[in-house]
């Protein structure tokens, strides 16, 4: 009778007890590093690592499963394990007091892996597009680990751009792709696709590099152009 009893009392007491605190996530957050967002009217930049001879991403607030509320900060409570060395290019985002938001994928790599973090603003200097440029300094076929982009003269001295890509998923995979001929301006070809209005695309010239940047509206769930490609042929 007393262990029912006891049972009893447990059950009630489980039942009035207030609800433990749980972390939300927030998506808004502006201490939260999601990755670069598309602005059509601002260009995507990139920028070069200069820290010597390597440099920590930084915590958010919800990595080691929210427990990083602090982040991001310059502790080593705040510091990941994960880093960029001295040249390498990223993606710049929004910035959130020292710290700079970025992507990066080495324009060398065989397999589509991102790193997304924030970075100390200080470790980073603005690499500046190529201007003006000639159309010699885009034709050829660039080579990206999703798909590879040819861009050919086209009539009228315009430019044919077109570009396919294959992003794996978890069971599958999602293709994007584009096509357009453009009026190339002295230092971007900024284009929406002749197959698809929705699909929105940038390109500029970084270094020996085909920067590409879109709005995510060039293909399935995730599939995204964007990266640092290099010239093949």
């Amino acid at each position: 009778m007393r262990a029912i009893t006891w049972l009893l009392f447990l059950f009630l007491s489980l039942l009035t007890a207030p609800p433990l605190a749980v972390a939300a996530y927030d998506a808004e957050d502006p201490r939260n590093c999601n990755g670069v967002g598309w602005d059509d009217k601002s260009p995507w930049v990139i920028a070069k690592v200069t820290a010597k001879p390597r440099v920590n991403f930084v915590k958010s607030p919800y990595d080691d499963d929210f427990k990083a509320e602090t982040c991001p900060a310059s502790t080593d409570a705040c510091r990941r394990n994960a880093y960029l060395v001295t040249d390498d290019l990223v993606f710049v985002g929004a910035v959130q007091g020292a710290f700079t938001c970025v992507n990066f994928q080495s324009p060398l790599a065989k397999k589509q892996v991102w790193a997304t973090g924030w970075l100390p603003s200080a470790a980073l200097t603005q690499v500046a597009r190529m201007s003006p440029t000639r159309p010699e300094d885009w034709i050829g076929k660039w080579y990206h680990p999703g798909g590879p982009i040819e861009i050919t003269p086209a009539k009228g001295g315009k430019l044919h751009v077109e570009g396919g890509i294959t992003v794996p998923t978890a069971r599958d995979f999602h293709n994007g792709d584009f096509a357009a001929d453009v009026t190339a301006a002295a230092d971007m070809l900024d284009f929406v696709s002749a197959n698809d209005e929705s699909c929105h695309v940038q390109m500029q010239r970084i270094g020996p590099w085909l920067m590409v940047g879109d709005n995510g509206g060039c293909g399935g769930a995730g599939v995204t152009f964007q990266g640092l490609y290099r010239r093949t042929k």
